[in-house]
C-alpha cells in the first residue's frame, strides 16, 4: 500500500457501507442538521506522501526539549530518573508488551504474578495492608481514593490542602462534579506546609476525608501524623498522596503517618517522563476497606496439587458485577507500567532505593542553597524538602525560562500558571540525573538577572 497510514481504500468503504445497509456516508449523517455542518473544506494543508510526512514529523520533533541531552530541572509530577537497561530489556519481552489483565485470568499465571509482585512492593513502601493492581495514574488514584472515602464514611465533604498538585485537583473536581460532593480547601502555613489548625476548624460531621500530598506540590515534606488523632476522633479518613514515589524510600511511611488510604504516582520507578504518560497509579489501604477499593486485586493461593498459584481475587468494576455495585469505572490496570515498576524496584532493592532517595535530597539541597545565595532569589518556604523547592525570582519566570532554553537548559516550572498570587516564582527539581556541573551552570545563568 503506497500510503499505509490511510486506513481505508474507496473499495473498503463501499464494502463497509454495503455491510451496514446504507448507500453512502451521507446517509450516516442525516441526524445532524444541515445548518450545523461544515460546508467547505477544512483549513488544512494538502496531504503529503508518506516519506514527506515522516520527514516533516522529524523536523517538528527537533523543537522538543530532550531530558537526555539537555539538563532538566523540571519536575511538578514528572521526574527524570535513571532507568536501568534491565528494565527496558525485561519488560520488552514479547509476552509482556501487550500486557493486560486477562478475562480468563487464572490461565495467565505470569501476568497475575507480575501484578502480585507490584502489589507487594506497594504495600511494603506504604506500610498498608493491601494494594490493588494499579490505577491509570496518580491523579485518578487520588480521585478514586476520595470516592472510596465517601463510600466508607457515607459523607460528602473532602478537605484538601492548597498544596495539592493543581492538576490532581482538576481531576478530582471532574470526578465529583455530579456527585453532590464538596471540596473544602485549607491554606498553607508560612513554612509551606498545610495549616492543620485550619483542618481542625474545617472538620465536621460530613467530612469524609483529608487528602494530603507529601512531599507537596512545592516540594515541602508534610507532617500529616500531627492531625491523625483529630481525624480519627471525627471518623474522618486520612488519604496520603505521593506524586514523587521515590520519597517513600526515606520519609515516614503513609501507615506510620496514620493514613487509611494511599494514592500515588509510580512514574519515578522505571517509567520515562514521556510527555506525561503512560504512568502508573499506586493505591493501597487498610484491610478493613478491602471491598470498597477500586480496580482489581490479585491474590496468592495453591492449586489442587499444592503448588503456588495466583488468582484475580477482587474485581469490582461494572464489567464484572452489577453496575450499581461497582466501586469504579476504571476498565484496566496499567499492567505493563506496573511490571516496569516491579522490575525497577527489584533491581534497586530496599537499600539501593534509599541511597538513591538520599542522593536526590542532597543534590536538591545543594541547588537550593546555591540559588538562594543569588541576589534577588529566595526560597518561598522554609519547610524540609525532598527533591523540589520553590524560589522567588527577581524577574518573571518566563524570561528566565527563555534564557535557560537558549543555554540548552530545561528550567523549572513557572508557578504563576497555577499560583499567580505567589508573584514571580519557579519550582525547581533536582534528581540523581543532574550533575554538580549542571547545577552550577544553572546557577550561573540565573545569576545574570
Amino acid at each position: 500500500m503506497t500510503n499505509r497510514y490511510i486506513p481505508n481504500t474507496a473499495s473498503d468503504k463501499d464494502a463497509m457501507l454495503k455491510e451496514i445497509g446504507v448507500d453512502s456516508i451521507e446517509d450516516l449523517l442525516k441526524t445532524i442538521p444541515v445548518e450545523l455542518r461544515v460546508k467547505s473544506d477544512l483549513d488544512l494543508p494538502p496531504a503529503m506522501s508518506e516519506p514527506d510526512l515522516l520527514r516533516h514529523m522529524k523536523e517538528l520533533g527537533k523543537n522538543n526539549g530532550d531530558v537526555e541531552s539537555s539538563p532538566s530541572f523540571l519536575g511538578a509530577g514528572a521526574y527524570n530518573h535513571y532507568i536501568p537497561s534491565a528494565v527496558n530489556h525485561l519488560s520488552g519481552q514479547s509476552g509482556f508488551v501487550t500486557s493486560y489483565t486477562p478475562y480468563q485470568p487464572e490461565v495467565s499465571q505470569g501476568t497475575l504474578q507480575a501484578i502480585f509482585e507490584f502489589q507487594t512492593y506497594v504495600t511494603r513502601l506504604t506500610g498498608l495492608d493491601i494494594a490493588n493492581a494499579s490505577m491509570y495514574d496518580g491523579a485518578s488514584a487520588a480521585a478514586e481514593a476520595v470516592l472510596m472515602a465517601k463510600r466508607v464514611t457515607k459523607r460528602d465533604e473532602v478537605i484538601i490542602s492548597r498544596s495539592l498538585h493543581p492538576e490532581y485537583r482538576q481531576v478530582l473536581e471532574t470526578y465529583i462534579r455530579n456527585l453532590g460532593m464538596k471540596i473544602v480547601e485549607v491554606p498553607l502555613q508560612e513554612d509551606g506546609r498545610t495549616d492543620y489548625d485550619a483542618v481542625k476548624n474545617a472538620l465536621n460531621s460530613q467530612t469524609a476525608a483529608l487528602l494530603i500530598q507529601t512531599p507537596n506540590f512545592f516540594g515541602c515534606v508534610e507532617n500529616p501524623e500531627t492531625i491523625a488523632q483529630n481525624l480519627n476522633e471525627n471518623c474522618t479518613l486520612l488519604i496520603h498522596c505521593t506524586v514523587e514515589a521515590l520519597s517513600l524510600a526515606v520519609l515516614k511511611s503513609p501507615a506510620d503517618c496514620g493514613a487509611d488510604i494511599f494514592a500515588g504516582e509510580g512514574q519515578s520507578f522505571g517509567l520515562p517522563v514521556s510527555f506525561g504518560g503512560p504512568y502508573v497509579g499506586m493505591f493501597a489501604a487498610k484491610k478493613d476497606f478491602l471491598r470498597n477499593m477500586p480496580g482489581r486485586l490479585v491474590g496468592e493461593t495453591v492449586d489442587k496439587n499444592g503448588e503456588r498459584g495466583f488468582v484475580l481475587t477482587l474485581s469490582t468494576r461494572e464489567q464484572h458485577i452489577r453496575r450499581h455495585r461497582a466501586t469504579s469505572n476504571i476498565c484496566s490496570n496499567q499492567s505493563l507500567c506496573a511490571l516496569r515498576t516491579a522490575v525497577y524496584l527489584s533491581l534497586f532493592g530496599k537499600n539501593g532505593l534509599r541511597e538513591l532517595a538520599l542522593l536526590n535530597m542532597k543534590k536538591a539541597a545543594y541547588a537550593q542553597e546555591k540559588i538562594a545565595s543569588l541576589k534577588g532569589y529566595q526560597p518561598l518556604f522554609s519547610a524540609p524538602i525532598f527533591n523540589e523547592f520553590a524560589v522567588k525570582t527577581p524577574v518573571p519566570a518566563v524570561e528566565i525560562q527563555k534564557s535557560l532554553e537558549k543555554e540548552g537548559i530545561i528550567g523549572g516550572l513557572d508557578l504563576t500558571s497555577f499560583y499567580p498570587d505567589l508573584g514571580d516564582a519557579m519550582l525547581f527539581c533536582v534528581t540523581e540525573m543532574n550533575r554538580k556541573e549542571e547545577v552550577d551552570r544553572l546557577v550561573e545563568v540565573l545569576g545574570r538577572f
